[in-house]
């Protein structure tokens, strides 16, 4: 990796599917690495699942060697039961990170689309495209895998302006001092 090359982690959390997307940005120049989901078997218990989901990020981040990565974070849900299991992937995608001191930043949705559209109202598909576009890719990834990497290029676009950072070297050294 050359030395002004910063490798992004993005993860869409979802205890049925998990996007997860990683890119290189390379000076000003976004380039795609590599995307895709960890998907889980709805009939299986949650915590099984978490733990596919857990497993499957610790390897993402093994084989690519993330420093830095962004997250989405919840949003408001009239379902308590589906705010509360999204908390529960999210946590253990987080867990994934820390345990590789990767410093994760959070993104509301919102942010997201505005980082890589220009508006918080675009749609899921106008982000989709966005993101193709972006990083020069023949396709539209997978929809889970394309958020996943909507939130990578929103915190490669970000790198120089202070994140809330939910863990890695940032986080750590606040609780020192």
């Amino acid at each position: 990796m050359l030395l002004d090359t910063l490798c992004v982690l993005g993860i869409d959390p979802g205890t049925r599917i998990t996007g997860w997307g990683v890119i290189e940005k390379r000076g000003t120049t976004l380039v795609h690495v590599d995307n895709g989901a960890i998907i889980t078997r709805s009939r299986d218990p949650l915590i099984d699942r978490l733990k596919v989901i857990h497993d499957g990020l610790m390897e993402v981040i093994e084989r690519h060697g993330p420093t830095v990565g962004g997250i989405e974070s919840i949003f408001v849900s009239r379902n308590v039961s589906s705010a509360l299991k999204l908390g529960h992937a999210r946590g253990v995608a987080m867990l994934a990170a820390a345990n590789h001191g990767l410093e994760l930043a959070e993104f509301a949705p919102q942010a997201v689309k505005r980082a890589v559209v220009g508006t918080g109202r675009a749609e899921k598909k106008q982000v989709a495209e966005m993101v193709r576009m972006i990083l020069g890719l023949p396709e539209i990834p997978q929809e889970d895998a394309a958020d996943a990497l909507a939130v990578a290029i929103a915190r490669a676009h970000r790198m120089n302006v202070e994140l809330p950072v939910v863990s890695g070297r940032r986080a750590r050294s606040r609780r020192r001092g």
